[in-house]
């Protein structure tokens, strides 16, 4: 009898490791691996916006494929991803998307909200869009974190890995640059349409404070002159994509140690 029991414990287990994806999980299989087995999870977060020659989903599609490809690594499930977000001045361009500050805000707080009343102790934000919805997120994970007493981490990937586009690619980026359509290249390159790109549709951006315009006249933002024109390299694009999902598996595995060696909110 116990060795039945035993197998079927087994069993259970092994179903339940099957899959990664919050979204696939059965109920049951989730009540018998959270929170007892597993404490973590990944939600990417992004936007829909203009890409240069890259999809409208970039800033939703690689923060989603560097959640998976660290799932395992960090021991956690990929919830799904939130797509829409705070777009700012791109979302005049065909296809863009901008949800209004006081909606996201409600509703980003009661995703995460609902994940740490479903068992989660390590919330974790793979953020994949910039502007004001990096700050936003930072204000929203610290209250949900102290008022549901869990843990909650933050991390923009482009500019927590600015070194390794510096390293991969020998120059530094941009907003659908060189680094940012490779990402895309290396987890699908039929979304990056090399016949569509001129360097007349990148702009480095602006000084801080010397002009500003709506919407703002180029959808590939250099963040240095004469750096950062997408080129298509399918190596340098897979070095890349593999570099930074190392570097932010390591960020999240030393984070959640710090967490647990200290004792806090455990």
């Amino acid at each position: 009898m116990r060795s039945l029991i035993l197998l079927l414990v087994v069993a259970a287990a092994v179903r339940a490791q099957s899959t990664r994806e919050l979204a696939e999980l059965n109920w049951v299989e989730f009540r018998e691996l959270v929170p007892s087995r597993m404490r973590t999870v990944l939600l990417p977060t992004g936007t829909l916006e203009a890409h240069g020659v890259i999809n409208n989903g970039a800033d939703m599609l690689a923060p989603l494929a560097l959640a998976r490809a660290m799932a395992r690594r960090v021991d956690a499930l990929v919830a799904p991803g939130i797509p829409y977000g705070v777009t700012g001045s791109l979302d005049a361009y065909a296809g863009g998307f901008s949800i209004s500050e006081p909606a996201y805000c409600a509703y980003v707080s009661d995703v995460l909200a609902g994940l740490a009343r479903t068992g989660f102790r390590n919330l974790i934000l793979i953020n994949g869009h910039g502007g004001p919805q990096s700050s936003i997120l930072n204000e929203l994970a610290e209250r949900v974190g102290r008022e549901r007493g869990v843990r909650t981490l933050v991390v923009n990937c482009w500019s927590y890995c600015s070194d390794v586009r510096l390293r991969i690619f020998g120059e530094d980026g941009g907003h659908a640059g060189w680094n940012e359509t490779a990402m895309i290249q290396a987890i699908d390159p039929g979304l990056v349409k090399t016949g569509r790109y001129a360097d007349r549709l990148a702009l480095p951006r602006p000084t801080e404070g010397t002009w500003a315009a709506y919407p703002f006249p180029a959808t590939i933002i250099l963040y240095r002159p004469g750096e950062g024109y997408p080129r298509s390299d399918q190596a340098k694009a897979k070095a890349y994509f593999d570099a930074v999902v190392e570097k932010l598996t390591a960020l999240v595995g030393d984070v959640i140690a710090r967490w647990d060696g200290a004792g806090v909110l455990p």
